[in-house]
């Protein structure tokens, strides 16, 4: 079932391009605005009529999620609910408060990628349980993963390398980027602003 559908609303996408000043550009004069919040990004939100918009799908659940989260400047609680819902921890079927901030880079990324194709979730909230499962699967794992308190996500699209998303997401320059080129994926968090992998 599409859980983000019966939220969200269906946007035509504007375009963009991956650089400060297109940033700028993207996130001031377009209709469709997607922008992180805090920090160095604060200057990033400019004009009347902001949408902010996510959409991304698990192949895990099989759910998709594509909906818009905040309008001129309110969060929507419901959209907010929904995007909590879908980056649940799915093997424990437990979802907590994604941190707005980490929405906001996501959509922020996905607007700077300039493409209509959805993010491929690999991970979002994890649950204690969870993340120690993984962390004897893998080293790069870390203990107290900002996964754990909502303040992170691992994604890939199809379309776009590793270098691309991870590249777009610096751009935001709001938060910690991973880079996984072997496994196909980046590391999307609101932590300290810091870029790894490659």
């Amino acid at each position: 079932m599409d859980r983000g559908a019966q939220v969200g609303q269906r946007m035509t996408d504007q375009p963009s391009v991956i650089s400060r000043r297109g940033l700028l550009g993207a996130f001031a004069a377009t209709a469709l605005i997607a922008a992180p919040t805090y920090s160095n990004a604060a200057g990033f939100l400019r004009g009347a009529g902001d949408i902010r918009r996510l959409k991304m799908y698990s192949r895990r659940t099989g759910e998709s999620l594509d909906v818009i989260y905040w309008i001129e400047g309110d969060y929507i609680k419901d959209a907010l609910t929904e995007v909590n819902w879908f980056m649940r921890d799915w093997r424990r079927d437990r979802s907590r408060a994604i941190d707005t901030r980490t929405v906001d880079i996501i959509a922020a990324t996905q607007q700077l990628l300039d493409t209509p194709t959805p993010f491929l979730m690999l991970s979002g909230y994890r649950t204690a349980e969870t993340n120690a499962l993984l962390r004897k699967r893998s080293r790069g794992v870390a203990k107290n993963s900002l996964h754990m308190k909502g303040q992170a996500a691992d994604l890939r699209m199809q379309g776009k390398s590793v270098r691309q998303v991870a590249r777009a997401a610096a751009s935001c320059a709001a938060g910690g980027v991973g880079r996984y080129s072997r496994s196909n994926f980046v590391h999307i968090d609101c932590g300290e602003k810091r870029l790894w992998g490659r």
